[in-house]
């Protein structure tokens, strides 16, 4: 079971703590030993996931949405990046350079094209700009690929 992930970055610690805890959950509902993660492995939910189905005994494969992708996340989050990338069993790349709302939308349907199943960490509510979670979501909708929302009850962000 190919299970991919989107989700809003940035999330408050009260928010992070329980949108963990669901991810963590929901790797647990799926047999380890058929598990693959597909993530981009940005900050937040992305990670957290990826992290959920190593601990669990799957394995990952990343979505790198441009070459200059790293370098546009926050530079806290970079050794988690590193160590996530280092577990890798496949890397899917867009061939884009730049770090564009453009191709985090193209890395983000590459991963829903490799899918059975999309999780969506998501309030509900359209993306701050082109290429989030709610166009993520729209995509898979699009395309018939599963999807499962993820967020805690009475959370915002």
């Amino acid at each position: 079971m190919r299970v991919g992930i989107t989700g809003h970055r940035g999330l408050s610690p009260e928010v992070e703590e329980r949108v963990r805890a669901m991810l963590a959950e929901a790797a647990r509902g799926y047999d380890a030993s058929e598990l693959v993660a597909v993530s981009c492995i940005a900050d937040g939910p992305d990670s957290w996931f990826a992290d959920s189905v190593l601990k669990h005994g799957g394995r990952l494969e990343v979505v790198v949405p441009a070459a200059e992708y790293r370098e546009s996340l926050p530079e806290w989050h970079h050794p988690t990046y590193d160590a996530l990338m280092s577990r890798a069993a496949d890397v899917h790349e867009t061939g884009m350079t730049e770090s564009t709302s453009e191709a985090h939308q193209a890395g983000s349907e590459i991963l829903v094209g490799l899918v059975d199943e999309l999780l969506a960490v998501w309030d509900g509510k359209p993306a701050w700009a082109y290429g989030g979670t709610a166009d993520v979501v729209a995509y898979a909708e699009r395309t018939g690929v599963p999807l499962r929302v993820l967020w805690p009850e009475s959370a915002s962000r």
